[in-house]
């Protein structure tokens, strides 16, 4: 099976490369195992694997073993970790750090991530993405979401703009509503607001 590069970050040989770089780098004090690892991206064993040895033998990952299982985690004393931070943050991190600041907010019932930075991530080529537009199935507070978005954009360092909708109107989008129409026609990443997010 041939790889494509990332289309975020066409320097990465996957996209898994890159949402690894993010579970590591964004949340730098996490450990994670192997079977964690491929669980959380829905990949195989065998490749994490494979990209993990590839990352600690570069000196990007700090690795130990308990009992059986390893556990890696980013290393900060790398020259790289600062720079590679910033470079995931801006590229990779919306999904996590969106997910970290959408979980468990009242009224939220799921999210997503539309518009080109969702293209992007589905592998679509194109530029890069000036924005990261955010939709809220729910009805939550309105200035909560404002505050979200306004630490998105700190941590991601581009534009955040999150919109929210009721869940009848999603569920069942007037067909003339352009708006809905139009997310609902492109590329979507949906957001696991209940699972560890970074």
């Amino acid at each position: 099976m041939k790889v494509s590069p990332s289309a975020l970050l066409p320097i990465l040989r996957s996209g898994t490369v890159g949402e690894l770089l993010a579970r590591f780098y964004l949340d730098p004090d996490r450990r994670y195992t192997l079977t964690e690892l491929a669980k959380e991206l829905d990949v195989s064993l065998p490749t994490i694997a494979r990209e993990v040895d590839r990352m600690r033998e570069s000196g990007l990952l700090t690795e130990e073993r308990v009992g059986r299982a390893r556990v890696v985690w980013a290393n900060r004393r790398s020259v790289l970790y600062e720079p590679l931070s910033l470079l995931v943050a801006l590229t990779y991190g919306p999904r996590p750090v969106l997910e970290q600041l959408l979980s468990d907010v009242a009224g939220v019932d799921s999210g997503l991530i539309y518009g080109s930075w969702a293209a992007r991530y589905q592998g679509e080529p194109g530029a890069e993405p000036n924005d990261v537009d955010v939709l809220v199935i729910g009805a939550p507070d309105p200035d909560q979401l404002f505050d979200i978005a306004d630490e998105a954009r700190r941590r991601l360092r581009r534009e955040v703009s999150i919109r929210s909708v009721k869940p009848s109107v999603w569920t069942d989008a007037d067909p003339r509503d352009p708006f809905l129409k139009h997310v609902k026609s492109r590329p979507m990443v949906e957001l696991d607001l209940k699972g560890d997010a970074v």
